[in-house]
C-alpha cells in the first residue's frame, strides 16, 4: 500500500539513474473510502517505524473478546483521525479562516502522532509499562525525538500538541470536546464492533465547524448532529469500552503483567522478549523522561518503540509453563479467554464479600495467602459525556452570538454534560460462583 513508485528523471547512459519518489498515495479506508495522504513529510513520518509499529498494537484491546471484528489497530485510526483533519482544515478556510500551509502541516502532524505513545494492547496497559505515565506523555517524547531526527521540522506540531501556540482552537482539533480523535475513534469503533448506536455523522459535523474568538464552535444548524454525537458516546462507553467482559478481561491482563513485574523485581528470570524486558526489569517512572532519571529518554524511547502487542502474547505462551503458580495461572486463562465472573452495580461492594471471595479463591486454586489479590478485586468505573477540563462545546447561532449547548438544546441541560455516572464492579474466578 505504501510502496514507493519510483519515477525516473532521466536515462542518460553516462550517468547513474535518478529517481523521484512519488509520495501522493491514496489509500482505500474501510470506513471512508478513498482517502489521501496530504503531504511528503506527512508520507515520510507514515512510514517511519515508529508510526509502522503501531500497525501491530490493537486499537481497543481485548474488546475482540467481547466483538470479534474488534481487531483495528492504531495505524488505522491514526489515518482516519489524519483525513478528518485534512477535512476540517479545509472547511475552516473555507468560512474565511486564515491557515497557514506551515500551521497546515503541523496540525496534521500534531493529529497523526497523538496517539503514538500508545504500548500493547493500548489503554489496557497504559500507566503500568512505564509506571504512572500515560500515552500522551509518550506520544510528546516520540514526537521530541522525532524533531531532533528531522531538524526541527516538528516545532510546532508540537506547539500544537501541547497546547502552546497562540491559536488555540488547533489544539481543540486534536483535544477537544470534539475533536478529530473522538470523530474518527467512534465511528471506527463503531464500524468494527457492530455497535450501530456509536456511529456518528464525522462528515456533518466537521462542515458545521467554525471558529469564534479563537475557539472551536459550530454552526447551529448542526446541533442535531452534535447532540447525537454526545449520546453515541455515552453508549459506546457502557456498551464496548466499559463492556464488562472487556473490563474484566482487561483486568486479568493488568494482574498478569503486575505479577511478572513483581517477579522480575525479586530478581527471578522471566522469559519475555527483549524489548518487554527493558520495562520489565528497571522501574522507569517521569524523571526519566525529562532526562533526571536513571534512563536517558532516547534509551526509553529506543526500547517503547519495539514493543506492541506480540511482546505481551509470546511472553504469556512461555509464562504458562513458569514455576509461579499465579503468573501461570493467569497467562492460562487469557489464552484460554477463560475470564474472571463480573458483577456490576451502583453501590461500592461490602468489605465482607470480597474478603470471603478471596477466601474461597485462596482455597479452590491453592494459592498462598496475600495472592489471592491477583484473583478477586473490585474497583470502579465513571463515564461523562463531557471531558472536564475541555472547553466547552459553544453553538453559533443565527444572530452571531455564541451560546453554551446546553442553553440551546431542547435535549441536553448541564446535569447531563457535567454528570459523572459511577458504577463498581467486582471481578472473581468463574469458580468461586
Amino acid at each position: 500500500m505504501f510502496s514507493n513508485t519510483k519515477i525516473p528523471i532521466f536515462v542518460d547512459k553516462s550517468f547513474p539513474v535518478v529517481y523521484l519518489t512519488n509520495k501522493r498515495k491514496i489509500i482505500n479506508d474501510p470506513v471512508y473510502g478513498f482517502i489521501s495522504i496530504p503531504g511528503d513529510f506527512v508520507f515520510d513520518l507514515i512510514e517511519h517505524p515508529w508510526f509502522q509499529r503501531l500497525r501491530n498494537i490493537r486499537q481497543l484491546g481485548l474488546t475482540s473478546f467481547v466483538y470479534p471484528g474488534a481487531n483495528h489497530s492504531r495505524f488505522q485510526h491514526g489515518l482516519g483521525a489524519l483525513h478528518l483533519m485534512n477535512m476540517a482544515i479545509a472547511t475552516l478556510r473555507s468560512k474565511g479562516i486564515i491557515i497557514s500551509p506551515v500551521e497546515e502541516e503541523a496540525t496534521l502532524i500534531a493529529i497523526l502522532l497523538h496517539d503514538s505513545g500508545h504500548g500493547p494492547f493500548s489503554h489496557a496497559l497504559e500507566n503500568l509499562i512505564i509506571n504512572g505515565i500515560s500515552h500522551e506523555d509518550i506520544s510528546l517524547l516520540l514526537m521530541r525525538k522525532l524533531n531532533e531526527k528531522y531538524s526541527g521540522k516538528l516545532d510546532l506540531a508540537i506547539e500544537i500538541f501541547t497546547g502552546k501556540y497562540y491559536r488555540k482552537f488547533f489544539h481543540e482539533l486534536i483535544s477537544g470536546q470534539m475533536d478529530m480523535d473522538r470523530l474518527d475513534y467512534l465511528r471506527r469503533d463503531s464500524f468494527f464492533t457492530g455497535v450501530i448506536e456509536g456511529s456518528v455523522g464525522s462528515d456533518r459535523i466537521i462542515r458545521m465547524l467554525n471558529v469564534v474568538d479563537d475557539s472551536l464552535v459550530v454552526d447551529e444548524k448542526g446541533i442535531y448532529s452534535l447532540e447525537k454525537f454526545l449520546i453515541a458516546r455515552r453508549l459506546m462507553y457502557w456498551q464496548v469500552y466499559m463492556h464488562k467482559t472487556v473490563l474484566a478481561s482487561e483486568s486479568l491482563l493488568v494482574n498478569i503483567f503486575k505479577r511478572a513485574k513483581e517477579i522480575a523485581n525479586d530478581g527471578d528470570d522471566l522469559f519475555t522478549t527483549p524489548a518487554l524486558r527493558f520495562f520489565l526489569y528497571n522501574n522507569i517512572g517521569h524523571s526519566d523522561l525529562i532526562d533526571e532519571g536513571t534512563f536517558t529518554p532516547g534509551m526509553i524511547a529506543s526500547n517503547f518503540t519495539r514493543l506492541d502487542d506480540s511482546d505481551i502474547l509470546v511472553s504469556a505462551k512461555y509464562w504458562t509453563d513458569h514455576s509461579d503458580k499465579v503468573l501461570s495461572d493467569l497467562s492460562g486463562r487469557l489464552l484460554r479467554r477463560d475470564l474472571f465472573a463480573i458483577e456490576l452495580q451502583n453501590e461500592p461492594f461490602s468489605e465482607k464479600r470480597v474478603k470471603d471471595l478471596g477466601n474461597l479463591a485462596k482455597k479452590l486454586i491453592n494459592i498462598k495467602p496475600g495472592l489471592e489479590d491477583y484473583y478477586v478485586f473490585t474497583n470502579s468505573i465513571s463515564n461523562l459525556a463531557y471531558t472536564p477540563d475541555a472547553p466547552v462545546v459553544k453553538i453559533l447561532l443565527k444572530s452571531g452570538r455564541t451560546a453554551d449547548i446546553s442553553t440551546v438544546s431542547d435535549m441536553f441541560d448541564h446535569r447531563f454534560l457535567s454528570e459523572r455516572i459511577t458504577k463498581y464492579f467486582l471481578c472473581y474466578p468463574k469458580e468461586c460462583r
